[in-house]
């Protein structure tokens, strides 16, 4: 096998995975956005309209198996490169001066496993309940109460403090994997390579303490 089909396979795996990489971070805002509904004083009636809407329109149902699929090949793409960069340089870095990027690039896989292990604990305690393979709190009607639960939930210190700690991790992982995107699918020069800096940065920061607010607010208020 040519080196420069394997150079060819390895950059076709960066592009998709960046690409994909990407996507989730815009999907980021909309969960987000959702999430934030929660804080409203209106007895959760926006939260729980959105997430109707969330758990019966077609689109949306369809939606949820593309994003699923995103997060599937994202991982599974994220271990491979990760296991190729190992094996291409396995003795590790000897200079004790390494760029800030390659510094960022050495933790992608422990604050992606971080955000892994959370979001398989956030499956638990939603989506798994939602599709009835786990047993959680239900309304009148005999349907979830994704409401109540989030709250509950996030009244517990110690799942406050496991979410807190898992988008700590995520901004980390957004911050450079938004920067390491942009780069992978061509959009690098120094005309505009600092403005991706800073978008990704703001962006990773929005993110990360947008989730943060709602465990913090009900962990005082609640």
């Amino acid at each position: 096998m040519s080196n420069s089909f394997l150079n060819f396979a390895s950059i076709t795996k960066k592009i998709s995975m960046s690409l994909i990489g990407l996507f989730l971070a815009v999907f980021l805002l909309v969960h987000l956005t959702i999430n934030l509904f929660l804080l409203l004083p209106d007895d959760g009636e926006l939260f729980r309209a959105s997430a109707e809407f969330m758990g019966t329109n077609p689109f949306i149902i369809v939606f949820e198996y593309v994003l699923f699929a995103a997060f599937i090949v994202h991982i599974i793409l994220g271990i491979i490169l990760w296991l190729q960069n190992k094996m291409a340089r396995p003795i590790g870095y000897q200079k004790a001066n390494v760029s800030e990027t390659s510094l960022m690039s050495k933790y992608m896989i422990h604050t992606g496993i971080i955000v892994f292990i959370f979001l398989v604990l956030h499956f638990v305690h939603f989506y798994f309940v939602k599709i009835g393979l786990v047993n959680g709190l239900m309304d009148a009607h005999g349907h979830p109460d994704f409401y109540n639960s989030a709250i509950e939930l996030f009244k517990q210190p110690l799942y406050s403090v496991i979410y807190l700690l898992a988008f700590a991790a995520l901004g980390f992982h957004l911050n450079h994997a938004i920067q390491s995107g942009f780069q992978s699918i061509g959009l690098e020069h120094s005309k505009y390579t600092g403005v991706i800096k800073l978008v990704s940065t703001l962006y990773s920061l929005l993110i990360a303490l947008g989730f943060s607010v709602i465990p913090i607010y009900f962990l005082i208020f609640g």
